[in-house]
């Protein structure tokens, strides 16, 4: 649903201008999803949180009593999320790592590295000599690997199956192995495989990649006769900005985990949403700054706009928002007004790319009214050209903080 929840409504409203345009975290909309993720999952299914979605250090804590672990994709994400939530296990992933920051995971004591290159394997082998740790490096070899049965082919954005920058061929798997398990490098040990192939699949279709990915993991082991033990086959579960209501069918998707972790009692499966777990969340509440016909099309121009929320802009949807009328109306002249029923919501940059809704049900919509897109808790504000024409920066603020 569009409608912001209580809590969320009431700060929209109650904020000035000179607060806005601002982010609303709801907490407690977080902390009942996550559980509510958690319950749906199998006790053999590991449930990491992709902190590149979302990392703020407000939502880390929030979801560390519902997640085992946290998946990090670069040296800064890592002090950040280390500091953010101490203590908890952490799986270093990402393509491009540097010398520098698999020597900080190493020193920080990263559970997991997610392989993603021969070259970075080499690397790792002389950076873990280097730093001695009481066990071994555990290590995921991360694969792009082909998927046949057009289980990719509603994806919103795909990360594999096909020609990308992401994971080690399945070419290079053979020597991968022979590398890791050969006695050259004692300080590594390989725990299992690590394939993110897709983004915006829904539950039916997510477990089809899960069963090829285990599939794929039992038979490399098998073929050379060394055990694993782990198999992470990412995140990725669609969320429907069209239709806000409409969720993943988590209890779907972790039946369907539990039968295929029953196929392989010997293996651990693990999984790392982001968008999934915080977009819901979040919301982007601003103030309509003007109101103007075009050709015989009416345009609201907003505080802020896609260089605080470039989500829409990247996907090209419109998202999702509600209307929260202001009766007051502090100025002398006079207050510009929707005549149709339909307003296309822009932002103050000077592009025509700067667009957050087509066409969004408005009538009567007025300058000082204020706006609250929804969907804006995960890719929103952390992506975004904060700098662009040097407009100020959103306020965040938290519902729903204790429990």
């Amino acid at each position: 649903m569009n409608t912001p929840t209580p809590a969320v409504h009431d700060l929209a409203l109650a904020l000035s201008p000179a607060e806005l345009p601002c982010y609303v975290y709801d907490l407690t909309a977080l902390r009942d999803h996550a559980e509510a993720v958690r319950a749906a999952l199998p006790d053999r299914v590991e449930l990491y949180y992709a902190a590149k979605a979302n990392p703020d250090p407000e939502i880390l804590t929030a979801l560390a009593p519902y997640v085992d672990g946290f998946e990090v994709s670069s040296g800064g994400e890592l002090t950040h999320v280390h500091k953010a939530v101490p203590g908890r296990p952490l799986a270093f992933g990402g393509p491009g790592k540097t010398p520098s920051e698999i020597a900080a995971a190493l020193e920080t004591g990263v559970q997991r590295f997610h392989v993603e290159s021969l070259h970075e394997l080499r690397m790792l082998v002389e950076l873990a000599a280097r730093t001695p740790r009481q066990e071994p490096v555990q290590v995921l070899l991360r694969f792009n690997l082909p998927l046949a049965d057009g289980s990719l082919e509603n994806s919103s954005l795909a990360m594999g199956g096909r020609p990308t920058p992401f994971g080690l061929d399945p070419a290079q798997a053979d020597e991968a192995v022979r590398l890791l398990t050969g006695g050259t490098c004692p300080h590594l040990q390989l725990r299992g495989v690590h394939a993110h192939l897709a983004s915006g699949l829904e539950a039916s279709e997510q477990l089809a990649v899960a069963e090829s990915v285990v599939v794929w993991a039992v038979d490399l082991a098998a073929r050379h006769g060394v055990p694993i033990t782990e198999v992470n086959v990412g995140g990725g579960m669609a969320v429907d900005y069209a239709d806000p209501s409409r969720r993943f069918d988590w209890a779907a998707y972790g039946a369907g985990l539990g039968e295929l972790a029953d196929a392989h009692p010997s293996l651990t499966l693990r999984i790392e949403p982001g968008r999934a777990l915080t977009a819901y969340c979040g919301w982007y509440a601003t103030e309509v700054l003007d109101v103007k016909d075009s050709h015989g099309e009416e345009f609201a121009v907003v505080r802020g706009g896609t260089h605080h929320l470039r989500t829409p802009a990247t996907k090209g949807h419109d998202q999702p928002c509600a209307v929260l009328p202001v009766a007051a109306w502090p100025h002398p002249w006079p207050r510009p007004a929707a005549r149709q029923d339909r307003v296309t919501l822009t932002g103050q940059l000077c592009t025509p790319k700067d667009v957050l809704a087509r066409q969004v049900p408005a009538a009567g919509l007025r300058a000082g009214d204020r706006v609250a897109f929804a969907l804006t808790g995960a890719y929103a504000w952390n992506i975004s050209h904060h700098d662009f024409l040097m407009h100020p920066h959103p306020s965040f603020h938290y519902v729903g903080g204790g429990r």
